[in-house]
């Protein structure tokens, strides 16, 4: 019968639920819940997952969602993330006219003079809504709230404390997870997670200045049968002592992340010996040698992933151990590692025949012939990055064109010896590639790109920034050849109206757009973008001079979907241009712009997401 409610007078709770858990998207999910009450109070008993930002008030936040949310198992608090609050609907004009009228009366009765104490007021609303930080309260009113709580992430919490930790770990004796980068907790709270959690998986520590050896020692001893994956940085006092317990107790680690210049030989050598199953190593500890390295490689025979940041005393030998015993080693990123060179890298082509990523970045002693033993004896490889490569030329991406077919990444910043030729090679060879980053490298031109139009037609993700040999012709041929979601060609001062006309009316699945500096593109582009590319969300114009408010016009039309706009040193584009993206854009988040050219009136309709050049001092 028409108007009758099928759905619940006949569907149970619990399959209504079910068909609620099975929502991927959260914007279907909340479009649920307003519905009707019952599809509310369900929709809230099927989230398991709460991400809440900064807030003014997060202890009575807490409480409210402990209230609302019963089956919460993974909750996320970061208070480095601002909260986007919905733009104020413009007053209607009664209520404008009143208020006038109001103003009127006040000023007619009482003096112009501001009354004593006003400053103050202000000053007191001010500090009222600035953020303020989770505290010990509103943790232990989370693990009340929650206490079948199972990951739990609290994302530089300045004011926890091994007392609110306590808590913590006496209510919730289920966690798997705890992540606690940046926050200045004790030993006393870190030895009682450990000595009640006892199924706790993963332990991130990174920037807790407050811990010592003594309690990462205790989580060691009582977690140590459960823990898989720690992260240590930045802490002064967290020694070898910590490694050896951790070598000692924890047999089934299987991802270990240290950035400390505590760390020697000694605590590394234990972490080898005693965690066999490290699948990923990390490391960035300045006073580690070869000699920790070799134990790795000797010692870790299942180890994936390996990432070497900022090392001076790793030389080849370390990598010839890895390249010996780690035949599993998919994941390789070399960062300053400046005592390695082409023989170290030749051994892990070598022996890490499954090797699927890598990454070298400022290593100047790796030139051609370590990259060319990749391409020859690495048939697996898909994301290559080489960044600040000076010692490695064409012939090296020759290689890899010819025999990594899989290649689906490249990233390419500062290689000054790497051109057109090498380009080629690489979209004749890989043409399953999916995302090309170039940056400042001045010998590629628009013969590579356009090769890369030609043959790579899966190509989602093009930057080529600061390329300024790159033009309309390049651009032409991707537009025609792929179908691109993001493009970046900030800089590339040769690419005019044409190039982006090329991209807007051949890749309609654009989302991301990067076109600033270019002084030779204007409000034709803007247009045919406006037409051809409906999903934009984000577009960068900044330093576009021939740029217009009727440009903004034409793209706002049809842009909908646009959440962010960067529009600084664009001198004609007034506050009319402004007050049109900020009207014309629904779903906008972030405009970018000089704060003389926003008016008070487009400050009252949305003055939370205009970001400024310039802050008065």
């Amino acid at each position: 019968m028409r108007g009758h409610d099928w759905i619940n007078s006949t569907l149970p709770d619990e399959l209504i639920l079910e068909i609620f858990r099975r929502f991927d998207s959260k914007p279907t999910r909340d479009a649920c819940s307003l519905v009707c009450r019952r599809w509310l109070s369900l929709e809230r008993l099927s989230r398991t997952t709460l991400r809440i930002g900064a807030s003014s008030s997060p202890d009575v936040f807490i409480s409210l969602l402990a209230r609302r949310f019963l089956h919460i198992t993974s909750v996320h608090i970061d208070e480095r993330l601002p909260v986007f609050l919905p733009s104020p609907s413009p007053p209607s004009r009664n209520w404008m006219c009143m208020q006038r009228r109001r103003r009127e009366r006040e000023s007619s009765s009482v003096s112009s003079r501001k009354p004593r104490g006003s400053a103050d007021k202000r000053r007191s609303e001010e500090e009222r809504l600035e953020p303020s930080s989770l505290s010990d309260a509103g943790l232990t009113a989370l693990a009340s709230g929650f206490p079948q709580l199972e990951s739990l992430s609290l994302i530089w919490c300045s004011n926890i404390s091994s007392q609110g930790l306590i808590s913590l770990a006496e209510k919730c004796i289920s966690l798997k997870s705890l992540d606690l980068q940046g926050c200045y907790i004790g030993d006393q709270g870190l030895a009682a997670v450990g000595k009640i959690c006892k199924q706790l998986e993963e332990l991130n520590l990174r920037f807790c200045e407050g811990l010592t050896d003594a309690g990462l020692i205790d989580v060691a001893a009582g977690c140590g049968r459960s823990l898989k994956s720690l992260g240590v940085a930045a802490s002064a006092k967290i020694t070898d002592l910590s490694m050896e317990a951790v070598g000692n107790h924890c047999k089934f680690l299987e991802t270990l992340s240290l950035d400390s210049e505590y760390i020697h030989d000694r605590g590394l050598l234990a972490v080898a010996q005693g965690c066999t199953l490290l699948k990923t190593l990390k490391l960035q500890c300045v006073n580690v040698t070869d000699a920790a390295l070799i134990a790795v490689g000797t010692l870790c025979s299942s180890l994936e992933v390996l990432a070497l940041y900022s090392f001076q005393q790793f030389t080849d030998k370390g990598m010839r151990a890895v390249g010996k015993g780690c035949k599993s080693l998919k994941d390789l990123t070399l960062s300053d590692c400046y005592f390695v060179s082409c023989k170290g890298l030749e051994a892990v082509a070598h022996g890490c025949k499954e090797l699927t990523r890598l990454e070298i970045n400022g290593c100047h002693n790796i030139g051609t012939l370590g990259l060319e033993a990749i391409g020859r004896s690495c048939p697996h490889l898909s994301e290559l990055a080489l960044l600040y490569c000076q010692r490695i030329s064409n012939s090296a991406l020759h290689e890899i064109g010819r025999g990594c077919k899989s290649l689906q990444v490249l990233h390419l910043v500062d290689c000054s010896s790497i051109g057109d030729d090498a380009i080629c090679r690489i979209a004749e060879g890989c043409p399953n590639l999916k995302k090309l980053h170039i940056r400042r490298c001045y010998e590629v031109g628009d013969k590579g790109i356009v090769a890369v139009g030609q043959h790579c037609k899966s190509l989602a993700e093009l930057s080529l920034q600061f390329c300024d040999r790159v033009g309309d012709e390049a651009l032409i041929a991707v537009g025609e050849g792929c179908s691109l979601q993001r493009l970046n060609v900030s800089g590339c001062h040769q690419i005019g109206d044409a190039g982006i006309i090329a991209i807007a009316r051949g890749c309609p699945k654009l989302t991301h757009l990067d076109v600033s500096v270019l002084q030779n593109m204007g409000d034709m582009a803007m247009e045919e973008v406006g037409e051809g590319c409906p999903n934009l969300k984000e577009i960068v114009l900044s330093h576009c001079h021939k740029i217009t408010d009727t440009g903004l016009n034409h793209l706002v039309g049809n842009c909908k979907a646009l959440e962010t706009c960067h529009m600084v040193y664009c001198p004609r584009i007034t506050s009319s241009g402004v007050a049109t993206v900020v009207s014309g854009c629904p779903n906008i988040r972030k405009v970018l712009i000089e704060k003389w050219k926003v008016t008070d009136r487009t400050t009252r309709r949305a003055g939370n997401i205009i970001s400024y050049l310039c802050i008065d001092l």
